[in-house]
């Protein structure tokens, strides 16, 4: 299997599997003498593990990281570091009777076309538990962000709808996001979607979600406007994560309901700087930064695993039935908040990196 690295200066590449002994990354490009300890990723570890509260997987992972290498005294020393998780709460055997059968909505079937051979363990190498360490290397790139760029950049994530339900965004408070399982800045609607999950969770079934992420403080620059535009590479990041199925950037699909006059963002100077009057385009013209905030959604798939009894076929391509049973997220949109997060992160400072090696920082 190829392609298990992400980004050009600062990138990364992840190993493990769901039910293996642990997953763990390689990260290179990490300037020197950044101040790095493991509580500065487990804070963001701990926002995405399962079993948190009934409205995800009820697994029981720790996911306690280890820094193996590339930090001395407290400080990056410009090598590669290496992060490990060890998994601690495998199930294996809630996959014994499944084994020789594709889950519809998975990765089984196509893994099995590709590689004659598949791990049917919570899906191996397809399943979200990759995502920790994607989680613990946005926790890295946060650290970079904050020590090298100058600008107190700040990246919020949070849910924006479940299901048919949206948040009204005149409600929307940034302090209320960590206050509720479900990263909701509306607390009147907090209710209706526990609700919600609840009632697919009591039902064997599932429901999508929409996240938005938000970038703050973000320099003009970032970007190359045609085969590496910042927002080509935000929407590829964010695709890469499990059961993502769409990204839109700034007014996104609706900007078609708009005329031409009324999606662009006037201009005008105040204080001797730059001030646009909206943000239609999510902070990205031509492919590079305006120095705006940073505005993308994308929308998780609801869990293809359910107890609902569903039409597939087995490994000897035999007509079947199937109901999935295991612990599974109703809503798994709800822990994919911090991996947004972490995918914006790790986006930013690889462009921030890949500007100031051409010194126009």
């Amino acid at each position: 299997m190829s392609n298990n690295s992400f980004g050009k200066i600062f990138n990364f590449t992840t190993w493990g599997e769901s039910h293996g002994e642990a997953i763990g990354c390689v990260v290179d490009g990490v300037p020197s003498k950044i101040q790095l300890k493991e509580e500065d990723l487990q804070k963001y570890l701990d926002e995405r593990k399962p079993g948190k509260s009934k409205f995800t997987s009820q697994r029981k992972e720790l996911d306690k990281v280890k820094i193996l290498s590339g930090t001395f005294n407290g400080l990056t020393t410009g090598t590669p570091i290496s992060l490990i998780i060890e998994n601690k709460d495998q199930r294996s055997h809630d996959y014994d009777k499944i084994k020789n059968i594709f889950r519809p909505g998975h990765a089984d079937y196509t893994y099995q076309m590709k590689y004659g051979i598949r791990d049917f363990r919570g899906g191996g190498r397809s399943s979200a538990r990759e995502t920790a360490m994607r989680v613990a290397v946005g926790g890295i790139a946060r650290k970079i962000l904050d020590e090298l760029s100058r600008r107190k950049t700040k990246i919020t994530g949070a849910l924006v709808q479940i299901g048919e339900q949206s948040i009204n965004y005149g409600n929307w408070n940034t302090n209320q996001i960590k206050k509720n399982e479900l990263f909701c800045p509306d607390k009147s609607i907090v209710n209706s979607w526990k609700n919600i999950i609840d009632s697919a969770r009591k039902s064997g079934s599932s429901v999508g979600a929409i996240i938005e992420i938000r970038a703050e403080n973000i320099p003009p620059g970032l970007g190359e406007p045609i085969y590496n535009k910042l927002d080509a590479e935000l929407a590829k990041a964010m695709m890469s994560i499990n059961a993502v199925k769409g990204v839109e950037i700034g007014t996104g699909f609706k900007s078609i309901l708009l005329k031409g006059e009324e999606n662009v963002d006037e201009m005008r100077i105040k204080n001797e700087k730059v001030k646009f009057l909206t943000n239609s385009s999510g902070g990205i013209l031509g492919g590079i930064s305006t120095g705006q905030d940073i505005i993308l959604r994308f929308c998780v798939k609801p869990t293809s695993s359910t107890l609902k009894s569903q039409k597939t076929i087995d490994t000897k391509f035999n007509e079947v039935n199937i109901s999935t049973k295991g612990r599974h997220d109703p809503c798994v949109g709800i822990r994919a908040v911090p991996v947004g997060e972490a995918m914006m992160a790790i986006t930013l400072v690889d462009f921030w990196l890949q500007m100031k090696a051409l010194n126009i920082t």
